[in-house]
């Protein structure tokens, strides 16, 4: 029998760069410039100038990309009025050119209309579209050349066909079709227990050479995330009204009394014993005291003209901002749009970034949405999903745009994991790869990248599509592009050597040089 060889990292290097990044940590930026050197590698060499940004857009609970990015072929498009037209809602979409019947029910297929044609520069012989609410990503795509998608992405520790799969011994994912696990695989390369992301080992090699000030290296707009969590880097929070204050105002008071505030600062930021729990609970506070003291007069306010619409009575709200409104297909007016307010946050960290006010030049966001795992009532919610990712992402490139930035920063989808293809009467269940957009100047859009699956007819007596070599039981797609492999084309543009990729990514080094980077970005 033949054995699979499957790379792992090199032990002593990852100690040396644990071990040299908490040095240069303890020691910065006071320390001799040999230190850090040790500490950042061969990450020394690329250091740079200007300022880069990736931003991750994740969509919690499973994406049924089946429906977002669609092949229209006649071969594919059979498969898929086939197979998506199950009672009692069918959840099919229509026909590129199809009217939309504004009087059928809210969310429908017939009442969205048909999918929207898009041109790739390398359409694999075949025809494309995207979900009928995603005109805006459409245009972005097709003319601004701004948009790309990367095929059928999914966490593989080898290169897996689908005559490999069914074999017990071939290396696979732990537990997959899990949300808690392959959400921290996708994040972490490890299910549910992982500590540190892909994210956040990008900003333990990149800090030292572009960062003067660690804390605003990684940050979430959306709570907390593995995929912010490095070695040393730890992931810095921040809400749609900036810096999280530790009970005083703006101005750094208490009920309206500066000595109150100092006092409360004094406090929480002091160690009164030396227990290491209530050392470490001090020191969280002084960090966070500090960025927030920064924060509050690097960052400009929503309102202002590059982010938000300034009121006329002086006084914001996000809710009623026409900017952060979308176009609500369920209840056919402007709704709020949680994920363009979260953007809204990130561009104005950026604008700080930019503009030197915080010393970073390479950060990492995350944001995210909820709502994916349609197992019920698909067609009302998905149409609604889609409608706020397009809507946020149009917001966030056209606010990029006004700082002049749009080639500073490439934002990217990711989600637990793809869904079936079958339906089971109004919903899709758990599958595996899954497409995925990737926006922004540097990128190399108005194309797919990687090859886009087959799609197949099932077998009637045992949901197994035998036709399509892409597709496993119920449909899920088999992913041909690992997260290493599309992870790693990212961290490049970032200024990830080759060499260091290896680390930071586990099983980029299982897959062929030549397809280690995609080529979605433009160096």
């Amino acid at each position: 029998m033949n054995k699979v060889h499957v790379r792992t990292h090199d032990p002593s290097r990852r100690a040396f760069l644990r071990q040299a990044g908490a040095l240069s940590m303890i020691a910065a930026p006071a320390a001799p410039l040999a230190l850090n050197l040790a500490a950042i590698g061969q990450a020394a060499a690329q250091s740079a100038s200007d300022y880069r940004a990736l931003v991750c857009v994740f969509l919690f609970g499973g994406n049924d990309s089946f429906n977002m990015v669609l092949p229209t072929d006649t071969a594919s498009w059979t498969a898929y009025t086939a197979t998506r037209n199950q009672a009692p809602d069918p959840i099919a979409l229509l026909a590129p050119g199809t009217a939309a019947n504004a009087s059928a029910a809210a969310g429908s297929p017939a009442r969205l209309g048909g999918v929207l044609p898009i041109g790739p520069l390398n359409p694999q012989g075949r025809t494309f579209a995207l979900h009928p609410l995603m005109g805006a990503l459409r245009t972005m795509f097709d003319t601004d050349r701004r948009l790309a998608i990367v095929a059928n992405v999914g966490p593989l520790i080898v290169p897996t066909t689908k005559a490999q799969y069914a074999q017990s011994t071939h290396p696979k994912p732990k537990r997959l079709f899990s949300h808690n696990d392959q959400q921290n695989t996708w994040m972490a390369f490890e299910p549910e227990g992982a500590t540190r992301g892909w994210g956040g080992r990008i900003g333990d090699l990149l800090y030292a050479s572009h960062n003067t000030n660690a804390v605003f290296t990684s940050v979430s707009a959306s709570g907390n995330s593995v995929w912010l969590a490095g070695q040393q880097i730890q992931q810095y929070q921040v809400g749609s009204n900036g810096a999280i204050r530790l009970g005083t105002d703006a101005n750094g008071r208490v009920f309206g009394s500066a000595v109150v505030g100092h006092a409360l600062a004094q406090v929480a930021g002091s160690a009164r014993g030396t227990h290491l729990f209530e050392i470490d609970m001090a020191a969280v506070a002084q960090r966070s005291m500090a960025a927030e003291a920064m924060l509050r007069t690097a960052l400009k306010p929503a309102s202002d003209p590059l982010f938000g619409t300034p009121p006329a009575s002086g006084n914001y709200s996000a809710s009623s901002d026409p900017k952060l409104q979308y176009p609500n297909p369920l209840s056919g007016t402007s709704s709020f749009n949680a994920l363009a307010q979260q953007l809204q946050t990130v561009a104005r960290m950026i604008d700080a970034g930019m503009a030197g006010a915080i010393g970073v030049r390479r950060q990492v966001f995350f944001v995210s949405m909820g709502g994916f795992d349609t197992h019920d009532q698909q067609n009302r919610n998905h149409a609604d999903l889609m409608a706020r990712l397009a809507h946020g992402l149009r917001y966030f490139d056209d606010t990029l745009g006004a700082m002049g930035a749009r080639h500073n920063v490439t934002t990217f989808t990711a989600t637990d994991f793809g869904r079936t293809f079958t339906s089971n009467g109004d919903g899709t269940d758990h599958g595996w790869g899954s497409h995925q957009f990737v926006m922004g100047g540097a990128v190399r859009g108005g194309d797919i990248y990687g090859r886009f699956p087959q799609i197949g007819v099932k077998n009637a007596n045992n949901n197994r599509f035998d036709s399509s070599p892409d597709q496993l039981d119920n449909g899920s797609l088999l992913p041909e592009i690992s997260v290493d492999q599309f992870a790693a084309t990212l961290a490049r543009w970032m200024g990830v050597s080759d060499a260091d990729a290896l680390t930071i990514f586990p099983n980029l080094g299982n897959f062929n040089p030549s397809v280690r980077n995609l080529g979605f970005m433009n160096t």
